[in-house]
């Protein structure tokens, strides 16, 4: 308990930090962000980890304790490193690949939209999805079952790590452009932008279009690690970024609509989250922030 409270004061302490950086550099001040955009940020920072999070793994852990006792910490005496590699196998990677298919699948699109129709960056952005994106997410479910096998301890200072990556991921401060300027810097930045998320990897993710020759919509979708996209040919490496964030369809439902699609839908037939089922709901070529009805 004390273990997990240090974690979270220290996710905490970077969103509060950067977040106060990204507002004296004229972030939030700008007008790019609606009422509707703060509602969905704000609701949805608090939602994640005080609420969803902790329910799945309590749900999780109940049903394994009534069904698998005899499992319970039967790993805990295994490695540490291990425990390491299997939180960045059963929870990254398969966030890489909830991530992909998100972009891919029209109905999974709508749970992930509010995370894009931002026209800015900032660490805000980085909790903005509809509370059943992050419900259905396969990684949450299957972080709690390493937990109740006994790797409790490795996820303390796992989930902190990747938190404080995909924070910074998103920021306007651009951390990485300090490793771009410096020519004898350049090493490390090849090293370091292979590894993890940067702002400019995942900026390019955000990015309108990617007929901009940086920004890359369907692409660069690696959470903690980045090298799930250089695997799995994703990925796109410019160590520039986009002057242009959001996505094709700009229609911006009430904050509860988007958070709580499907449950709630929008009332207007042009809007995207108007029905949950689309037709060729799943289709890896198309490009979401391209296509119109």
């Amino acid at each position: 308990m004390e273990g997990e409270l240090i974690g979270k004061s220290f996710v905490a302490i970077t969103l509060v930090v950067v977040g106060v950086i990204e507002a004296l550099g004229g972030l939030y001040f700008d007008g790019k962000r609606s009422k509707d955009d703060y509602a969905i940020e704000l609701v949805s920072l608090v939602t994640l980890p005080t609420l969803i999070q902790p329910l799945i793994f309590l749900v999780t852990i109940w049903f394994a304790e009534i069904f698998f006792p005899e499992y319970q910490n039967y790993l805990l005496s295994t490695s540490f490193l291990w425990h390491i590699l299997a939180f960045l196998i059963f929870d990254d990677l398969t966030q890489y690949w909830w991530h992909r298919i998100s972009h891919q699948s029209k109905t999974l699109w709508k749970l992930h939209r509010p995370h894009h129709i931002i026209e800015e960056m900032g660490v805000l952005v980085t909790y903005r999805n509809a509370v059943m994106y992050y419900a259905l997410m396969p990684g949450i479910w299957l972080s709690a079952v390493l937990v109740f096998l006994g790797m409790g301890y490795a996820y303390l200072f796992y989930l902190p790590v990747k938190l404080f990556v995909i924070i910074l991921a998103h920021s306007e401060t651009k951390w990485d452009s300090f490793l771009y300027r410096y020519k004898i810097l350049h090493p490390i930045a090849w090293i370091v932008e292979r590894t993890i998320s940067t702002p400019s990897t995942h900026f390019a993710h955000h990015g309108l279009t990617s007929e901009d020759g940086i920004s890359h919509p369907n692409g660069n979708y690696g959470n903690l690690l980045f090298i799930w996209d250089i695997i799995f040919g994703t990925a796109k490496i410019t160590r520039k970024y986009p002057s242009k964030f959001g996505a094709w369809n700009q229609i911006k439902e009430s904050w509860y609509v988007q958070l709580m699609f499907p449950l709630m839908k929008s009332k207007n037939p042009n809007s995207e989250l108007h029905s949950v089922i689309t037709k060729n709901d799943y289709d890896p070529s198309i490009d979401f922030k391209k296509y119109d009805k």
